[in-house]
């Protein structure tokens, strides 16, 4: 009776489709937001798009946890699937946060660090997405999964120095006579720092499930 049960229930389901469908959604989001930097007349458009890619992620990451409640067998830990999808959810919720931001105060015009952590931003999510189907066949990508973790923590590094020069030019810039503007500036900054730091616990989920199948 067990094995028929077992048999008619679903087997991993869609997990790794759903990974792979919600780490597009990272690099979709991440370019939208790297083309809002760029300023000007179109910073709303992009605004826009960053806020349906993660709404489109919010539906990935509602079926992901609708199959872990549904699945009987996971390829790995429940709470490894669910600390995965939330984590990836998080970066690209952090990124529609930066991008409301910047609506919020009408801000068309961004200092270069801040295009730069916009770029550091695309290479975290391109690893991501890169990583996240090679958890297919973990132990064969082993090597790889690691470098792709270590790259991102590389970034995260390199972000936060963007983050200290960057604060620091704006002060220089505007800070002594438009204090309005160094706020608005340095919030900016923190959303932008944060979307890294997200992807970097991305980064650290993808190595404990690794730790624990190896």
């Amino acid at each position: 009776m067990l094995r028929w049960f077992q048999a008619l229930m679903p087997k991993e389901g869609r997990f790794f489709d759903l990974f792979e469908k919600h780490a597009a959604t990272l690099c979709a989001g991440a370019r939208s937001l790297d083309s809002l930097l760029e300023g000007g007349a179109s910073v709303p458009d992009h605004g826009a798009a960053v806020a349906r890619h993660e709404n489109d992620a919010d539906e990935v990451t509602r079926e992901v946890m609708l199959h872990v409640r549904r699945t009987f067998i996971t390829p790995f830990d429940r709470a490894d699937i669910i600390d995965l999808i939330t984590s990836m959810d998080d970066a690209i919720d952090q990124m529609h946060k930066t991008a409301k931001v910047t609506a919020l105060f009408e801000q068309r015009t961004f200092q270069p660090d801040m295009k730069r952590l916009g770029e550091v931003i695309v290479q975290t999510a391109d690893l991501t997405a890169e990583a996240v189907p090679l958890l297919r066949s973990m132990r064969s990508h082993a090597a790889r999964l690691n470098e792709i973790t270590e790259a991102v923590k590389d970034l995260e590094e390199q972000s936060d120095r963007l983050y200290d020069t960057g604060i620091a030019a704006l002060y220089k810039e505007v800070g002594k006579h438009d204090p309005m503007a160094y706020i608005i500036g340095a919030e900016i900054y923190d959303h932008l720092e944060k979307v890294v730091d997200r992807f970097e616990d991305v980064a650290n989920r993808i190595s404990s499930v690794l730790i624990e199948h190896l």
